[in-house]
């Protein structure tokens, strides 16, 4: 029934659910679940096939708490998240343009600017900040670039657009980690569909750890609604250090 054994599924079921608690509140679940599938037996086109399918009841399960619980309108939404999903398909279509090898030097040093930021930059806090670019330029500058790198490489999406919603947008802590669930969620579901025509996810296997995802992600939004930046301010600034650590790992193939 499933591609692996029992063991690995209950392994890789374990990894979707704390997947889904910390990409639900700072982002950064794929630095657990990639892993996880690949160490499994996944090639990585598998793994990131995979993971969209798992990731993608993920974010929609976080979006969906935070709709309910009044941080996000959806509907006002609804622009970004159509060109999210647009730009998250075109980005799993150039994928094989782009040497992962230029990536994974270049993506470190980024997100570790990303957990830099988080840990010293004074005044992040849930209120709303200066508004430094409109909502319309916004939607078709930051939105589609950051979707696009989602599409064809992934890790540290969340964490991109967060930095977007809350330093150009002027959004709060916790409304910038409310509003980046939906364009997450959206170019999710635009590479998964350019993935699932490769022949390479693992139904069985993806549609169970998404049963754990959605699980943690439940649990993450509440946990996170309930602290706000208390929370999410040092889990994101985690994630992102362990992801830049993560990709330093396969840079120097240790």
């Amino acid at each position: 029934m499933f591609e692996v054994t029992a063991d690995l599924v209950a392994l890789l079921i374990m990894a979707a659910f704390v997947a889904g608690f910390v990409d639900a509140i700072a982002g950064g679940g794929g630095l657990i679940t990639v892993p996880a599938l690949l160490l499994a037996g996944a090639n990585p086109v598998e793994a990131l096939a995979t993971n969209k399918l798992q990731g993608s009841f993920g974010s929609g399960t976080a979006m969906i708490s935070y709709a309910r619980a009044g941080h996000v309108r959806l509907r006002d939404q609804a622009g970004m998240a159509l060109v999210s999903l647009l730009a998250g398909a075109g980005g799993a279509l150039v994928a094989h343009l782009i040497p992962a090898e230029v990536l994974r030097v270049i993506m470190p040093v980024v997100l570790v600017a990303v957990a830099l930021f988080f840990a010293i930059k004074p005044g992040l806090t849930d209120l709303d900040r200066v508004q430094r670019m409109g909502p319309g330029v916004f939607t078709f500058t930051a939105v589609p670039l950051i979707a696009a790198y989602d599409g064809f490489f992934g890790p540290g999406t969340g964490s991109f657009f967060m930095i977007g919603f809350i330093m150009l947008a002027g959004y709060g802590v916790l409304k910038a980690t409310a509003h980046t669930k939906l364009l997450n969620f959206a170019s999710n579901l635009g590479s998964l569909a350019v993935f699932v025509f490769s022949g390479a996810t693992w139904w069985a296997v993806g549609l169970v750890m998404a049963l754990a995802q959605t699980a943690g992600a439940v649990l993450g939004a509440r946990l996170a609604m309930r602290v706000g930046a208390r929370l999410i301010k040092p889990l994101l600034v985690t994630t992102s250090t362990l992801m830049a650590a993560r990709l330093l790992w396969q840079v120097w193939g240790v």
